[in-house]
């Protein structure tokens, strides 16, 4: 049979193309997970009683170990200029918070406490009689400036943290990941994470930048 010359294809139906757009357009929305910025989680000091003077901080300058970045991303620590890395730093940390200068007997309890790999690496680096007494009296003091940028101020926080990490995961012999995964609902961990910490507060002081 000859074709018809003449006769027009089927026309395919798009009055349903909207509401199909539509359908589509919603489940995307319901299914499409959107990331939140939560910026730091820290815990903020309550605001000082203008009414009382601030407390006394008797702390020897030996056991402070003072941070600086300035308005033009540059760090001072110790009042000198710092060049190296922020794995130097944290590196730099650890061996403050570990020095074992002139300890207590809570110093040398703690001590005593540490695995002999610690031990060892506090024999070799640590002791220096210039440098903090013992972990018990550790402060790792942070200033920045109003012009310090977001990424150095995140990147030092992080080393300072990260060096503390890695203390309190070395002393119950195991991995950082595994430090920073431990559940303190459950007893056997959470006493495994009380003994990390015992006796090595996170002491970071973080102060006011200068107006």
């Amino acid at each position: 049979m000859p074709r018809n010359k003449n006769r027009q294809p089927p026309e395919v139906s798009s009055g349903s193309m909207a509401d199909i757009a539509f359908l589509l357009l919603i489940f995307f929305l319901v299914t499409t997970t959107i990331a939140n910025d939560k910026g730091i989680a820290m815990r903020l000091p309550p605001k000082p009683d203008p009414n009382e003077p601030p407390p006394e901080v008797n702390k020897n300058d030996k056991n402070i170990f003072k941070i600086l970045a300035n308005s033009g991303d540059q760090l001072l620590i110790e009042d000198e200029p710092y060049r190296a890395g922020m794995e130097q730093l944290k590196e730099d940390v650890k061996e403050f918070v570990l020095n074992f200068g002139s300890p207590g007997d809570e110093g040398i309890q703690i001590y005593n406490s540490l695995p002999s790999t610690m031990k060892a690496k506090i024999n070799q680096f640590g002791k220096r009689k210039d440098s903090s007494d013992d972990p018990t009296e550790c402060v790792i003091s942070f200033k920045a400036a109003r012009g310090t940028s977001y990424e150095l101020y995140i990147e030092v926080l992080d080393a300072i943290n990260g060096a503390y990490n890695e203390i309190y995961a070395e002393r119950v012999g195991i991995s950082v990941e595994e430090w920073l995964s431990l559940d303190k609902e459950d007893d056997i961990q959470n006493d495994m994470y009380e003994r990390a910490r015992q006796g090595i507060p996170r002491a970071i002081s973080i102060a006011e930048p200068d107006k």
